[in-house]
């Protein structure tokens, strides 16, 4: 049996917060983690470049949190962005902030901030042991250690747990911490998607694979109340099953996928109305009124949009556009301001960026992050049922519960001097 005063469970981005907070406080730290390496899913946020947090205010996070957001306040008010960006400059990450806020190391290397956190952990000393915990012990209501899955004890006088969701388990995020917690009472929310690709119904965007579209409008209704859940300017990418890219991911968040049905709706054109559209049209077809309608769309449209586009809107490939119909022009530009893609719901959990979901927020108190069904045990970042729009928010999420998580546990073994 080994014996340590604070045990961190998850080498992520919250584990590896909570550690340092924890040894800063003034306690010695385990850092239990099954990889080899830590910070696994750092290295694939921000495609590799690590969007680390958001240039906002405390109530600018709280307001990209769609659910359980004040439950955050303490934590973000007290380790808002500002500190972030802060502490990350400090252990030698220099940052700079991109459109939305977004704050990315200036390498554009996620290694750097998961290098920056390993060193630190290094030099304060934290010890790091590889292994995964198979089970809490727990001792008159108190989590006092884990079983490790050879069978080995490691004792501690506080938990934290802070194993991640189930997004993307080849990162070592499998679920481990909804076991652990509902082992010492919790309730676990079922873990979904979110910030996850949508998949299509039929195959048209199938036709359209690989295309990505910049600066359009995306829309997303729901079918049964025809309301609007989502709508927002920016990028976008047709699959083979579906779309994806960052404003589909986006648009996942704000949809309830297991009660609903959506439409995406694409806006091609959103710096111009119906009418400035049609003049353009028009202006156009007077320049060259014997194109055929696949070569005069090139103007207008990717190129592999041209075959769904005259499809959708009837109207053949080869034909003069000066002999288009009014009707035929009509359909064209409600086509080209309203591309509408019926959704069957999203791609598995596992290809999620986030998990929704985990353990119940009013379990956990919001001040300290330690659970309210077992002293000694906290918790910290996704294992918890809060999670954020894109845009850096998960991770400050992250480094604002770890943190809190890590004080807590620390003062925590200091009063019962365990």
């Amino acid at each position: 049996m080994t014996q340590t005063p604070v045990l961190v469970v998850g080498g992520g981005a919250a584990g590896m917060m909570a550690a340092l907070a924890a040894r800063q406080a003034g306690a010695q730290v385990t850092l239990l983690e099954p990889n080899e390496k830590l910070g696994r899913k750092l290295y694939i946020t921000g495609k590799g470049r690590c969007n680390l947090t958001n240039n906002t205010t405390a109530e600018g996070v709280l307001n990209h949190v769609p659910r359980n957001g004040r439950f955050l306040y303490s934590a973000v008010t007290k380790f808002p962005p500002a500190a972030v960006m802060e502490y990350f400059e400090a252990l030698g990450v220099p940052l700079k902030t991109e459109r939305g806020g977004r704050v990315f190391p200036c390498s554009d290397k996620a290694a750097d901030v998961i290098d920056a956190l390993f060193f630190a952990l290094k030099r304060e000393k934290v010890i790091i042991q590889r292994g995964r915990a198979k089970d809490l012990v727990l001792e008159e209501g108190a989590v006092t250690g884990v079983t490790l899955e050879d069978g080995s004890v490691l004792s501690a006088g506080a938990v934290i747990l802070a194993t991640g969701g189930v997004s993307y388990p080849a990162t070592g995020s499998t679920g481990d911490g909804y076991r652990l917690a509902q082992q010492a009472g919790h309730k676990v929310v079922p873990p979904r998607a979110s910030l996850v690709p949508l998949v299509e119904e039929g195959d048209t965007c199938g036709k359209m694979q690989g295309l990505s579209l910049k600066n359009v409008t995306l829309t997303l209704r729901s079918r049964k109340k025809k309301k609007v859940v989502f709508q927002e300017q920016g990028e976008m990418l047709f699959t083979h099953f579906g779309i994806s890219g960052p404003l589909v991911l986006s648009a996942s968040a704000h949809g309830d996928w297991e009660k609903e049905l959506y439409t995406a709706v694409i806006d091609l054109k959103p710096a111009l109305d119906e009418a400035k559209l049609e003049a353009r049209i028009l202006r156009d077809i007077g320049q060259a009124p014997n194109k055929a309608f696949h070569n005069f769309l090139e103007g207008l449209a990717p190129r592999l949009m041209i075959p769904v586009l005259g499809e959708r809107a009837e109207i053949p490939l080869d034909l003069p556009v000066n002999a288009m119909t009014r009707a035929q022009r009509r359909r064209l530009i409600e086509t080209m301001k309203h591309f509408t893609i019926p959704l069957a719901g999203t791609r598995p959990v596992k290809e999620a960026i986030i998990t929704a979901g985990g353990v119940k927020t009013g379990e956990i108190d919001p001040g300290t992050m330690m659970s309210k069904k077992a002293a000694g045990l906290f918790l910290a970042g996704e294992v918890i049922d809060v999670d954020a729009y894109t845009g850096g928010f998960n991770l400050q999420i992250a480094w604002c519960t770890g943190r809190a998580a890590g004080e807590s546990a620390a003062r925590y073994v200091e009063e019962t001097k365990l």
